[in-house]
């Protein structure tokens, strides 16, 4: 186990003491070193209500070997930094003689992420320091030992003001059994189901009961689609079949402005509802909502939760529009409900008014893929009191979600899914037999011209995907933005991240990016790395207005590292200015730029009828034998790779291959995967579960079992990066260009953006193929693609490595 630390943040000794005694830590110096240690140490056994109770905790704890904690405590002996750290490393649930031993503790503390106070511990100002940084120290178990203190009911008898902060975040120090559940109905400004009324879409809110005291919070406003349920048989019949042929396009000369989304500015707004009453009350309430644990973890903390599945969902008005302004503003609506700027009702019909007389207005978005996805949406429109957005693994531009270069490209692991489908499973009024009765044909007819106007038979952007592209509206974001993305996430692919993190540049916000190693996941739950500090003291400070200093203490870009377990480090930049070009040999990819004899190289992309059958109903056998040099594939595909490396390198940014390429046929697509090879231990894709039930989010509250990303069993290869392209769309995706059979064209493609190092004596290697079975459109047809290897190339974004040496549960990489 081995912790990372980044939201840690030195303060100044007068802060350190005041909030030390405002947690019933004294700070006097006039009391003996050990005896205030012990005053210490007792306290920090809130679950005893006796003096007795407390003192047979003590004997649990082992002071140096043979002695236990009480009796240290009473004989003669000096507190020393090698006692001190025996102790808090129990304190922090690490266990003697597994986590460590009494020998070189300091070292091995240090070694297990605990930043050590240095100096004489018979001194009470090293004292309290050391204590101050051991309670804000992550235990074993995800949460600081303070956190893990207020889980054991450490506040219940501590007068204090709430909300309470400490090292710059709010403490878990409200009463989540007084939790209230609420209900209302905000009125958008759109009307997506044409019934001639504004779409009301059902929020639910959960709020500390301190807000009924005249406590003003901020909120947490999650807009999930998925909130009120899914339609799931519904999704799959609805799949596309991918099985079909890549279809050629008519050239043209269409510009980005051809094709750009224009809001229809006669659209006719419809006049809002007459308020026939105001209440404060409201009239419904709720059993357990569709929670999201970063949101459970803040409840206790002085926030509210707010939830939305907006229009289209049950209970609310409207149809489900993937991705569309409407959707947007639907959810912008109720921003603005919470901000003051906008009603909502107690009920669909009666027309009470209720207010949001809770909120101090300030808001942050936050969630994972289509919940991320709206948060960056909704900022995109710069509604006031919108102070901040994490999008966690969000899509910041659908079409390259299920497109990509003018080809129909699946999200991975749902071949055949599309905006439709997705509309028709998120649907989810479909519940409500009354309710769909009524809107069925509507939302029919709204279906059938969804599915026109997303073209899968060309893949080209059009004025559909445009509308659902944010990222021309980056200009307009107002709040800072924390994004968190997995660098294997090939659902929600790291270019979402990528784009919009550069794009960020040009806007005068503070931005912040969290890299991880796995897939589609959430991250909160990871005890050595402490994202849920991280998140609380950002928005501790955006929502309360504290002033931190954690937008500059905070590293611009925090990757997890893909060669060692439990490793998180920080750099300037997502993406390198260094670059490293390798040119493409027959079978090999070297950095001088020798070309070998073989001028050319030509693989056809049809297989016999046999394979085709078996790799259509199993693409990872597809993918199996494709990373393998020798294989069924072998003349269905380019595959070179590097000699073994003889030192490490670290890939940070977007690769990009250069071809001239020949198809023989007048259309073709290429796929390219930039893979590591050599028979090694790697990172999982997705955590490891290490701990049910683990994380304690607050007192006598809701719960979350840990994960960590640990080694899997050796293997011969990991995919590092991958792009698709349709020969036709080789200079933009709305345009579609000539392809001649038999004539060479120059192609650019950028492959999704990574942070990879592969270590010394690995291969790095480049295929080259034209369908792809997990994520193109599969016809099988006959067409040869053939490369002119000396006019092709591949360019790496490299960074410069610092090597650091490896220790107990770090140790590198197994090379089998």
């Amino acid at each position: 186990m081995v912790l990372n630390q980044f939201a840690l943040q030195e303060v100044s000794y007068e802060q350190l003491k005041t909030e030390l005694n405002q947690l019933g830590f004294t700070t006097s110096l006039n009391t003996a070193v050990k005896s205030l240690w012990r005053q210490w140490l007792l306290k920090s056994m809130p679950e005893c209500r006796t003096m007795s109770a407390r003192l047979a905790k003590l004997t649990n704890i082992l002071a140096y070997p043979g002695v236990d904690l009480k009796e240290f405590l009473i004989d003669d002996t000096p507190i020393s930094a090698e006692t001190f750290y025996v102790v808090g490393l129990q304190l922090l649930k690490f266990t003697w003689h597994v986590d460590f031993e009494w020998n070189n503790i300091l070292d091995k503390a240090e070694r297990l992420g605990i930043k050590l106070i240095t100096g004489d511990y018979s001194d009470p100002i090293v004292l309290q320091k050391a204590w101050y940084n051991l309670l804000l120290t992550h235990t074993k178990f995800g949460v600081t030992l303070l956190d893990d203190l207020a889980s054991r009911g450490f506040y219940q008898n501590l007068s204090i003001t709430k909300p309470f902060f400490i090292n710059g975040k709010a403490q878990a120090v409200f009463d989540t059994d007084q939790l209230i559940r609420e209900v209302v109905y905000v009125e958008t400004d759109v009307d997506t189901d044409g019934d001639d009324c504004l779409d009301l879409i059902k929020v639910e809110i959960v709020r500390p009961g301190e807000t009924n005291d005249g406590l003003r919070i901020p909120s947490l406003f999650t807009a999930s689609p998925y909130n009120q349920g899914i339609n799931h048989e519904v999704g799959n019949k609805a799949m596309h079949d991918v099985n079909q042929l890549l279809t050629r396009k008519n050239p043209d000369n269409l510009s980005y402005e051809d094709i750009r989304f224009k809001p229809d500015q006669d659209k006719v707004i419809h006049d809002k509802r007459e308020v026939k009453g105001e209440s404060e009350v409201a009239e419904e309430t709720f059993g357990r909502e569709a929670s999201y644990a970063l949101n459970d973890y803040f409840l206790a903390r002085g926030f509210a939760a707010v939830y939305s599945a907006g229009i289209g969902t049950l209970d609310s008005d409207g149809i489900q529009t993937c991705g569309s302004i409407e959707q947007t503003q639907a959810m912008v609506s109720v921003i603005e409900w919470l901000n003051g700027k906008r009603r909502a009702f107690t009920n669909r019909t009666d027309q009470i008014e209720i207010k949001a007389w809770w909120s101090n207005g300030s808001v942050a978005m936050t969630g994972r893929s289509y919940l991320g996805t709206l948060a960056t949406a909704a900022a995109t429109t710069g509604v006031e009191g919108l102070k901040t957005i994490i999008p966690e693994a969000a899509i910041s531009n659908w079409y390259q979600y299920y497109r990509d270069n003018g080809l129909v490209i699946a999200p991975g692991g749902y071949p055949g899914e599309d905006a439709d489908v997705l509309a028709k499973e998120t649907f989810s009024r479909q519940k409500a037999a009354g309710d769909y009765l009524h809107i069925k044909h509507f939302f029919d007819e709204s279906q059938a011209q969804m599915v026109r106007d997303q073209d899968r038979d060309s893949g080209s952007y059009n004025t559909f995907w445009d509308e659902r592209n944010y990222l021309p509206h980056i200009g307009n974001i107002k709040a800072p933005v924390l994004i968190v993305h997995g660098l294997n996430d090939w659902n929600v692919k790291p270019r979402q991240a990528y784009q919009l993190w550069q794009g960020l540049k040009n806007v005068d916000v503070p931005q912040k990016i969290i890299l991880h190693q796995g897939q589609h996941i959430y991250i909160h739950n990871m005890p050595s790395f402490d994202y849920l500090d991280i998140v609380n003291g950002w928005i501790s400070h955006y929502l309360y207005g504290l002033e931190n200093g954690i937008v500059d203490h905070l590293p611009d870009v925090i990757y997890q590292t893909n060669h060692f377990e439990e490793t998180w480090e920080a750099l300037p930049e997502w993406g390198s200015q260094r670059k490293q070009r390798y040119q493409l040999g027959h079978e090999s990819l070297t950095v001088e730029g020798v070309v070998s004899e073989f001028s050319e190289q030509t693989f056809n992309d049809q297989l016999t009828k046999k394979e085709f059958d078996i790799y259509k109903k199993d693409a990872k056998a597809w993918v199996n034998d494709l990373y393998h040099e020798e294989s069924p594939l072998k003349k269905h595909r380019y595959f070179a790779k590097t000699a073994p490396l003889t030192e490490a390198i670290q890939i940070n940014g977007a690769p990009i291959v250069k071809l001239k390429v020949a198809s023989s046929q007048n259309i073709g697509m290429l796929t390219v995967r930039l893979v590591d090879f050599k028979k090694a231990k790697r990172l999982k894709k997705n955590p490891t579960t290490i701990s049910l039930h683990g994380l304690q989010l607050g007192y006598h509250w809701r719960d979350e079992s840990l994960a960590e990303f640990r080694f899997d069993t050796p293997s011969d290869y990991q995919l590092i990066s991958i792009g698709h392209l349709n020969l036709q769309n080789r200079h933009n995706p709305w345009s579609a260009d000539e392809l001649v059979a038999g004539e060479a064209v120059d192609v650019e493609l950028e492959l999704q953006p990574t942070i990879y190092r592969l270590n010394d004596g690995h291969e790095l290697g480049l295929i080259i193929t034209g369908t792809d079975f997990e994520y193109t459109v599969r016809g099988n047809q006959a067409i040869a693609y053939t490369i002119s290897l000396a006019e092709s190339s591949l360019q790496l974004p490299l960074e410069n490595l610092t090597i650091k040496d490896s220790f107990g549960p770090l140790a590198p990489e197994f090379d089998q």
